[in-house]
């Protein structure tokens, strides 16, 4: 077996290169996967821009699948050879948050003041993959804690139709089940870029029986009616909010998801709420927040604001395969574009700058 690898690391703010890397060594509980296809998230083009703080050097990407290279000594019930993902978020289990039913949050820590160019927030170590240790643009992958991480894909499911269970998928549906949805439910879900999508499609299995999907690309609203939204909304030709609380009425939708991560796109999540509803945030905020006091209630709405990182572990993954299995929803319509590994920088170009049409790209070492 060769000792070197291909992976795509940060070097410095704007600037991901592909450089050689030692293939990583085996302990007793993990594994060593070869990576068959990859993909970039949002999240990588905050690591890219410098607004999230990795170390240099580290190699980027934290949504494999794969094939089974190596297994350490003290993992059962796998094989060499066996077609597996495993979740962006790899906890351990073992720590108070992950007993205290919060494993996503597997060993977080403050970021000290400074360090970011902001005032100090979380870091969550569940999150390990491209994050605190070596990730999934490469070659090959070392998953730590394995046999709670490794999932099984089920046979005759394509790698495309499995990319976006271990991010995207897991975090759009983690939105519409912090949502408090329930049968009946009139839901709007902010921007509709990958994790957006997922989440109408969440709110759609949940019983939601009105999805208002709201973005500024005619395109990808398009797609948002194929995975689940009844009404669609370009906020370049309309004023969101007044359009919103004409269809409900003025009543206030029950539940909104804010799938982007900006002032605008809270705010609006928030204003449309009725009282007693429930705003479940996954965007990733690269600034401080606002609430503004009328459509918070000064406080006294009876709102929940919920945020969320996606769920990892095998139990996830298996149940988000079940789900691709069974067909209920199509997410290989979401793969635009393919790239070799070799040339991922123009995969990142396009992805950081939203042309032609892209939703994720498959990257393939």
């Amino acid at each position: 077996m060769a000792t070197m690898m291909k992976a795509a690391v940060f070097v410095e703010k704007n600037r991901i290169e592909v450089v050689d890397k030692p293939i990583p060594d085996v302990g007793p509980n993990d594994a060593l996967i070869r990576i068959t296809t990859t993909t970039i998230c949002g999240t990588d083009v905050h690591i890219l821009k410098g607004e999230y703080p990795v170390a240099k050097g580290l190699t980027v990407g934290h949504e494999p699948v794969g094939v089974i290279e190596k297994l350490g000594s003290a993992v059962q019930g796998y094989s060499e050879g066996q077609r597996v993902i495993a979740g962006a978020i790899c906890p351990n289990f073992n720590s108070y948050a992950a007993q205290d039913g919060a494993p996503s949050q597997d060993g977080s820590y403050l970021i000290p003041q400074g360090l970011c160019g902001c005032h100090g927030f979380k870091a969550t170590a569940g999150w390990r993959f491209g994050n605190l240790i070596d990730g999934t643009q490469a070659e090959y992958v070392l998953v730590p804690d394995a046999q709670a991480n490794l999932a099984p894909i089920p046979d005759g499911l394509t790698d495309e139709q499995v990319l976006m269970c271990p991010d995207i998928m897991s975090t759009g549906f983690k939105g519409a089940e912090n949502a408090n949805i329930r049968i009946g439910d009139t839901v709007v879900v902010f921007a509709q870029g990958p994790i957006g999508l997922c989440a109408t499609a969440g709110a759609r299995l949940l019983g939601a029986s009105t999805i208002i999907a709201v973005d500024g690309n005619d395109h990808r609203l398009g797609i948002a009616r194929k995975m689940g939204a009844d009404l669609t909304l370009n906020f370049r030709n309309c004023d969101v909010v007044d359009e919103i609380m004409k269809i409900t009425g003025g009543r206030g939708v029950d539940a909104s998801i804010e799938a982007l991560g900006t002032q605008t796109t809270f705010e609006s999540a928030l204003r449309v709420l009725k009282p007693g509803g429930t705003l479940s945030s996954l965007g990733v905020y690269s600034s401080d927040l606002t609430i503004p006091l009328g459509a918070f209630a000064a406080g006294l709405g009876d709102h929940r604001i919920v945020t969320a990182l996606c769920p990892g572990g095998k139990e996830r993954m298996r149940r988000l395969m079940n789900v691709v299995a069974s067909g209920r929803i199509d997410l290989g319509l979401m793969v635009t574009h393919q790239f070799k590994l070799d040339d991922i920088v123009a995969a990142y170009e396009l992805f950081a700058n939203q042309r032609d049409g892209v939703l994720k790209v498959a990257i393939k070492p």
